[in-house]
């Protein structure tokens, strides 16, 4: 039976954002580096069809190497605005090039992200009537922070996002509190304390990689 509070698979398409700099790895394509002996972008792709509400299209947003991302099998796009403008350029080239009505984000750099990412932000969105379902995590300290970069985004905001970064605007806070959101947390009993750590520095990676 259908769960009339999840959009149907085929509303969702996903979008693996590895455009950025790489700079505190030393300038090295972040989503080309191994993690258990796979890029981590390819490793999130494979993660993203274990999804327990899978998106029916993956794309990457990717501004170096695009062949090698091209190479997984999977539509790749640079940014839109030039001089590596941060993740709020890589929403704006998703949401350009999504053909569904709900659009996933979320970063390359996070290798264990929750399984049931989509279906958690899909249900809060559906049930709060939201434009943006956004996850948060438990920080050490045990308190909430918002993931800002894992989000579910109606595709109907292109026009805002198209306005919002030709006026110069480049957070996503900034943006995505002009919308209806809702924050979801991830921080239920079985939830994985550390599903949102991320990589920013090769050593960050390694100690990632004993985190199983």
């Amino acid at each position: 039976m259908t769960d009339p509070h999840l959009p149907d698979t085929s509303a969702i398409t996903a979008l693996l954002l590895a455009g950025g700099r790489g700079s505190r790895m030393g300038g090295v394509d972040k989503g080309l580096q191994n993690y258990h002996g796979t890029p981590l972008a390819l490793h999130a792709l494979m993660r993203l069809q274990q999804q327990t509400l899978a998106p029916s299209e993956v794309m990457i947003n990717a501004n170096r190497n695009l062949a090698a991302y091209e190479s997984f099998g999977v539509d790749v796009w640079p940014d839109s605005l030039p001089d590596f403008a941060g993740p709020l350029a890589g929403f704006l080239t998703g949401l350009e090039r999504c053909e569904t009505p709900l659009l996933l984000t979320l970063p390359c750099d996070v290798p264990n992200f929750p399984l049931s990412l989509c279906e958690r932000l899909a249900q809060a969105l559906q049930a709060q009537d939201a434009d943006i379902a956004m996850a948060a995590a438990p920080e050490d300290d045990g308190q909430l922070r918002t993931q800002p970069v894992f989000c579910l985004l109606r595709a109907s905001l292109l026009e805002s996002l198209v306005r919002f970064t030709h006026e110069g605007g480049r957070k996503i806070d900034a943006w995505t509190a002009q919308h209806r959101q809702v924050v979801v947390p991830f921080n239920l009993p079985g939830d994985d304390p550390r599903a949102f750590a991320n990589a920013n520095t090769l050593s960050e990676l390694r100690a990632l990689e004993q985190h199983r």
